[in-house]
């Protein structure tokens, strides 16, 4: 999960491979995009080759100054067609206008078919229709650096989510991998997630052994 926000603002509606995006299982949007007109549309685009293919729409809301500009799109993309919504708690409080999370899930619950929440130190609590779960956050021994924590909790929540893992292990895989890189600077991990992974107990079958043979 790398994102370069010089190249990214260039995208435009032809840059995206609608045969890649048909052969995809989701595909995740991001939000900060939503600001250069060219990009919007090119998201736009995606949105409406992922729907007519069947794929699932990811989308995060990045930021909350994104979404003090982009509220209104923002619910309506949500309302058409996203089926993975990621935020943290100030975002989907912004996004709705209300002051407490729990009536912002509540909104949020019915719009889309997960919807996982952020709570910094508190963890992260994570909605699908009448299902709800709290996973509290990954420990960490000193959180050095912020930067990327979203962007790596997205990136181990789709990993679990795209093999059909329960909703409790996609967080706790989310969780594990923003916790790898909010305690070092840089917005990479520094060691391999699915070792961390493996050393938690959070893969099953043939993807722990593999990286437990590969971090001997």
């Amino acid at each position: 999960m790398n994102t370069y926000l010089g190249a990214a603002a260039c995208l435009e509606p032809d840059d995206v491979d609608g045969a890649l995006v048909a052969a995809s299982r989701l595909v995740y949007l991001e939000g900060y995009l939503w600001d250069p007109p060219q990009a919007k549309e090119a998201l736009r685009r995606t949105v409406a080759l992922a729907r007519a293919a069947g794929v699932e729409v990811a989308l995060t809301l990045s930021d909350p100054f994104c979404v003090e500009r982009h509220r209104d799109e923002f619910l309506a993309l949500v309302e058409s067609g996203v089926g993975v919504l990621f935020a943290n708690d100030v975002e989907l409080t912004s996004l709705f206008e209300v002051a407490g999370l729990d009536r912002a899930l509540e909104l949020v619950a019915p719009l889309c078919t997960v919807a996982a929440v952020t709570r910094g130190p508190a963890g992260s609590v994570v909605v699908a229709g009448h299902e709800s779960v709290s996973v509290p956050a990954h420990p960490v021994e000193r959180v050095v650096d912020t930067t990327g924590a979203g962007d790596l909790y997205a990136a181990g929540f789709l990993f679990g989510l795209a093999r059909g893992a329960p909703l409790r292990r996609c967080a706790q895989l989310a969780g594990l991998a923003a916790a790898e890189v909010i305690g070092h600077l840089g917005a990479r991990p520094l060691v391999p997630l699915r070792k961390l992974a493996a050393e938690a107990r959070l893969l099953d079958g043939d993807e722990g052994e593999e990286a437990a043979a590969g971090a001997g």
